[in-house]
């Protein structure tokens, strides 16, 4: 369990520096569009191959049945996220703000949605955390 909880947040760093650094690769020129789709595509192949190696024996269609609203608007959220970073990055945003800036003011829309929805808490030194991230913010939109 111990080494999923680690593993589970290294892939998700690697994953999201490739990301960005993919994103600030792509050419000016290239529809944003066009250069999703082929991301999606790149994506369903390597899913594909991924399957049964983590999964062997899975029939995705039978699965399918587990699967309810959440699929499809994550589906949306990912289209939203791929577009506004590539967009971002086009309009200037440097790559090693616009990451910060977005997943600080991601965290603090979810910190209520976590209260409200999830039963979280949050103690005083998160608080103190929360603030700082706040301040750093600010500094950040600073020009």
């Amino acid at each position: 369990m111990k080494m999923m909880y680690f593993f589970s947040m290294t892939l998700t760093v690697i994953s999201n520096v490739i990301y960005h650094f993919c994103q600030k690769e792509i050419k000016a020129d290239a529809n944003p569009l066009v250069s999703l789709l082929f991301t999606y595509l790149s994506g369903i192949v390597l899913t594909l191959i991924c399957l049964p190696i983590f999964y062997p024996g899975v029939n995705p269609i039978a699965a399918s049945k587990n699967l309810n609203w959440a699929s499809f608007g994550l589906g949306l959220g990912i289209v939203g996220l791929e577009l506004g970073f590539l967009l971002a990055y086009r309009a200037g945003w440097n790559l090693s703000l616009g990451a910060l800036v977005s997943n600080v003011s991601v965290t603090l829309v979810l910190i209520p949605i976590g209260l409200l929805f999830y039963n979280e808490t949050i103690n005083a030194r998160q608080l103190l955390g929360i603030a700082l991230s706040i301040s750093g913010i600010l500094l950040l939109g600073k020009k």
